[in-house]
């Protein structure tokens, strides 16, 4: 059951979201989420090698397994700032859970913004009061508002199960817009659950879930080095602790993916000057990982991205994107298909009907699918087309 955004609260969270002048014009960029009571946890980070400072942080904090707390700035990423800019993250850090009466390695942290500079601390530090004092049950939405960067819209989802005749309620906040590829890129998404879990069943049901779902998206093929995706569980909901195996599992699995489903489609639907989206479908392939490579090449290729933004059913640069993947290939068995319709087929292009192509092509939503022809194995990603909007967000946007 989904949520509207009138009604959103999680049992045993606070949140909030105000402006302390690191973004312009007023702009909320300071967020915090906050469980009244510890909470189990579990996070996801970029694999990028030059890694912000609160990723360093928090990989090491989440290790514990609990948190309480997790802080967003949006307006600056504190990425590629040295230790200067750990020291940044660890007094702030220290203001919140002074601020909230907490451990200090119950808070979690997150950047978002510009490479290079240096945390505004003293901004932080002095908006701190009013940020916790501010905390409320139904303060997610200036929570989300607050993280936000580029995006032209907030990404918020929440929804309910029961699980052993408790209803439980999990909600998601996510930003995104643009350096969104594998690995989560410039993305933050926190989730927050008032159900009861045991640790292995929270630390096996979040990465594969996060798998299908945020690991399976790109607008732009872009890495960030902030990617963060985080997730606590609080208990208040009183149900039986959930584990592996169980109706409860399958049930809040369930909910859990289809809110980072929808969270995931929103920041492809969103991203930079994007007017489409692609559902890429590759079936046919010799094992998953070659599937996903397959996908990736040709959702990552700016010669397919323009195509689909002109409306240009080009399969040749499909093809073209597939044949440099390094996968195995049946090049003469290999179709490709705008929505039903086989474009090529038999080693060349087919007589496809070009009004029925036009049609699909100016849908904002259109599926391409890749029968490999080599195995069994297939993976599905959604991507963006690539605009001028992009060229111009992007040509602006300095580090």
């Amino acid at each position: 059951m989904t949520m509207s955004l009138e009604t959103v609260q999680v049992h045993g969270f606070l949140a909030n979201g105000i402006p302390v002048g690191i973004k312009e014009e007023g702009r909320k960029d300071l967020s915090l989420l906050f469980s009244l009571r510890p909470a189990k946890a579990v996070g996801m980070f970029t694999t990028n090698s030059f890694q912000a400072a609160p990723v360093i942080i928090d990989r090491k904090r989440i290790e514990a397994g609990f948190a309480q707390a997790i802080l967003t700035n949006s307006g600056n990423a504190n990425a590629a700032t040295g230790e200067e800019g750990l020291k940044d993250a660890r007094l702030v850090s220290k203001s919140v859970s002074d601020s909230l009466r907490i451990g200090d390695e119950l808070v979690l942290l997150a950047s978002t913004g510009i490479i290079g500079q240096r945390l505004p601390v003293h901004k932080i530090i002095t908006g701190m009061p009013g940020l916790t004092a501010g905390l409320r049950a139904d303060g997610l939405l200036s929570a989300e508002e607050a993280i936000m960067t580029t995006d032209k819209f907030p990404k918020i989802c929440c929804r309910k199960t029961m699980i052993g005749g408790k209803e439980v309620t999990l909600c998601g906040l996510a930003k995104g817009a643009g350096m969104i590829s594998p690995h989560m890129a410039t993305m933050l998404a926190f989730f927050i659950t008032d159900a009861e879990f045991e640790a292995s069943a929270l630390q096996s049901i979040f990465p594969q879930t996060v798998d299908k779902t945020f690991n399976a998206i790109s607008v732009d093929g872009c890495m960030s080095t902030n990617d963060t995706i985080l997730m606590l569980a609080n208990g208040a909901a009183g149900n039986d602790s959930i584990r592996k195996g169980t109706k409860g599992y399958s049930a809040f699995r369930e909910i859990l993916f289809q809110t980072m489903f929808d969270l995931s489609q929103d920041i492809v639907r969103d991203g930079e000057g994007a007017t489409k989206v692609i559902d890429i479908h590759i079936a046919g392939a010799v094992s998953k990982a070659e599937a996903r490579k397959a996908a990736y090449a040709v959702a990552n290729s700016n010669l397919v991205k323009t195509a689909f933004f002109g409306g240009d059913p080009n399969w040749g640069r499909i093809i073209s994107a597939l044949g440099s993947a390094g996968i195995s290939l049946e090049v003469t068995s290999l179709t490709v298909s705008f929505a039903d319709i086989a474009v090529f087929a038999a080693g060349s292009g087919t007589t496809a009907n070009s009004r029925q192509l036009a049609g699909i092509m100016s849908q904002p939503c259109i599926k391409l699918t890749v029968n490999l022809a080599a195995g069994k194995a297939g993976f599905r990603l959604r991507t963006s087309d690539l605009g001028y909007e992009y060229v111009k967000i992007n040509a602006h946007y300095h580090t």
